[in-house]
């Protein structure tokens, strides 16, 4: 048998065993103790995370976690591996950063010359651009693993404590968003994942029938809805465009500009109200009444503030 077969049969019997010694693998495969840990070194070297004990009781551990079987590729499809790949690259973090550059890596090794040059021209005539947003989410991976664990998490988001259960995590515009279920507040509550201060996965869990993809395709229950009309400039439009809770409401118009017409959440308008004062004069709220109040709180208070600041 070809030493090439033998290493892919070793690897594939190591990944199951998990711990063994170079006697047990010897008998397996017919082959002498020393040339079994000839072999065992080269696997070593292909990047098998190995740890040896010596003595009469020592072995071998597989340590970390599992490894896959060796896998063909055809040059299409690992062409679109790093294809795929840029589509993520204008976020400033992903979850699993530093494992998805070290597989990429070690793949881009066994590449044949002419389709490393294929990939590497292909970087420069793709896109997927997003706005590079210069912003640290650092527990991107903690939310990921507490959503598929189905834990709730202990949080300090922006200035504020709260315990939730995360359904997921999503892109968007070239930020991270995270949708969790509020048990105070019996509510799914949308979360920006840049504003995490600080994350502890807890022992609580709880099953539930609700995942980011159901919520994702559904609108959510708006548990207080009220009527919501805003007229919008050209930059109003851009700038509703690019949050969420509104993007598919913004309607636009010949001219450039457009509008928004739709029901939402009552218990939002503080919200809106600080949202919908950051645009100006390129948003016109028509409905509902509350808003417009909040708008013009936010407008008098600041006018109050520089007042102030003048007349000292």
């Amino acid at each position: 048998m070809a030493k090439s077969r033998r290493l892919v049969d070793m690897l594939m019997f190591i990944n199951t065993k998990r711990t063994f010694t170079a006697k047990e693998l010897a008998e397996e495969f017919g082959l002498s103790v020393r040339t079994v840990q000839r072999y065992l070194l080269d696997l070593s070297e292909l990047g098998l995370p190995l740890y040896g004990e010596k003595g009469r009781s020592g072995g071998y551990k597989v340590l970390k976690n599992r490894i896959l079987p060796p896998i063909l590729f055809t040059e299409e499809e690992a062409i679109s591996i790093f294809f795929a790949y840029q589509a993520r690259q204008y976020y400033h973090d992903l979850p699993f950063d530093a494992e998805i550059h070290a597989a990429l890596q070690k793949f881009y090794v066994y590449l044949s010359e002419e389709t490393k040059k294929k990939v590497d021209k292909m970087s420069a005539y793709i896109a997927f651009w997003n706005p590079e947003r210069n912003l640290d989410t650092p527990y991107l991976k903690e939310l990921l693993e507490a959503s598929l664990a189905g834990k709730y998490i202990e949080f300090l988001y922006d200035s504020k404590t709260g315990q939730v259960k995360p359904l997921g995590i999503y892109a968007h515009n070239g930020l991270w968003y995270c949708p969790a279920y509020s048990y105070d507040k019996q509510k799914v509550l949308l979360f920006r994942a840049d504003r995490i201060h600080s994350l502890k996965i807890l022992e609580k869990d709880e099953n539930m029938s609700l995942t980011l993809k159901k919520w994702l395709e559904t609108e959510p229950v708006n548990t207080q809805p009220i009527s919501l009309k805003v007229t919008l400039t050209h930059e109003g439009v851009r700038q509703c465009k690019g949050v969420p809770w509104l993007e598919n409401h913004v309607r636009i118009t010949h001219d450039g500009g457009g509008y928004i017409d739709t029901i939402t959440d009552g218990n939002e308008l503080n919200y809106m109200g600080s949202f919908f004062y950051t645009l100006g004069a390129h948003a016109l709220i028509e409905e509902p009444k509350e808003l417009i109040e909040k708008l013009c709180y936010h407008a008098e208070e600041t006018l109050r503030r520089y007042k102030k600041e003048v007349k000292t």
